[in-house]
């Protein structure tokens, strides 16, 4: 990794937040689902038969999602920077019957950590591209963990849902207005709420960093690294209500109504290694 200093002290308060925010996390009900309530129908589609491959999991918290690729007979891993978010992960996946190797290590060092291992898939998102802040760096790190022929896969929020306000507060409207940035640039942003996610208050949360990345940033960033680009989808729902108006679908995520503008809140983009 060569962050410079004030990065990696803004990536350390990152480590630490989330190990503070870990058991809570594990403990709440929001992730009390099946492993596969996490994954879009078009996710299995663009990735295939997953017998007997090895799948890497970039950024993995609690493995909630990991364990639907063990359970699909992949052969899997997880890595994540916050130690105490594996360690709930491996609890988690011994409690489901999941063979699971986590291993604990900054994305950003993930080569060395997994001593070269190149793998068929490395899966990543929901949450995870916004603490990277470097992207090249991050391109180059998946390059080198994919094998010939691999391939990255990428969910994540939209960068125009990022850019819309994150709720609604007593007395202001549910209309979508914009509220931070949609495109890179402006460095890291600091998040000093007390209260995570899931709802729950974090006793002696640190402050902790988020940085932009446009879809144009990152689609040219991987091509860059030598990534050919194969599938881009952006999509409507999202699997859990962003917004108190939002209407859950039948398969138990959620939507705006059919009133409000349709607008992507979820990309899925598929790169593959030459």
């Amino acid at each position: 990794m060569t962050l410079d200093e004030q990065t990696q002290q803004q990536v350390a308060a990152n480590e630490a937040d989330w190990n503070a925010r870990a058991p809570l996390h594990a403990a709440s009900d929001f992730y009390d689902r099946p492993a596969d309530f996490w994954f879009a129908d078009y996710e299995w589609t663009d990735l295939g038969e997953l017998d007997g491959r090895d799948v890497l999991h970039l950024q993995c918290h609690l493995g909630t999602e990991t364990i639907a690729f063990a359970q699909r007979g992949a052969r899997t891993t997880g890595l994540d920077l916050s130690a105490a978010s594996l360690a709930e992960a491996r609890r988690i996946a011994q409690g489901a019957g999941a063979d699971i190797q986590y291993v604990h290590a900054n994305v950003y060092d993930a080569v060395d950590a997994l001593h070269n291992k190149q793998f068929d898939i490395v899966y990543t998102g929901k949450g995870a591209l916004c603490y990277l802040p470097d992207l090249q760096q991050w391109a180059e790190v998946v390059r080198d963990l994919l094998r010939p022929g691999g391939m990255l896969y990428i969910v994540e929020f939209h960068p125009l849902l990022n850019a819309l306000r994150e709720v609604s507060l007593p007395g202001e409207t549910d209309e979508l207005i914009l509220r931070a940035d949609y495109l890179e640039g402006r460095g890291p942003i600091a998040h000093d709420s007390t209260v995570t996610y899931t709802g729950d208050v974090v006793p002696g949360r640190q402050t902790s960093y988020e940085w932009r990345h446009g879809l144009g940033e990152l689609t040219t960033t991987l091509a860059t690294a030598g990534l050919q680009i194969t599938t881009l989808r952006e999509s409507e729902v999202l699997p859990w209500p962003r917004w108190f108006t939002m209407q859950q679908t039948p398969t138990g995520w959620w939507r705006l109504p059919d009133s409000a503008p349709r607008i992507p809140l979820l990309f899925a983009l598929k790169a593959l290694k030459q």
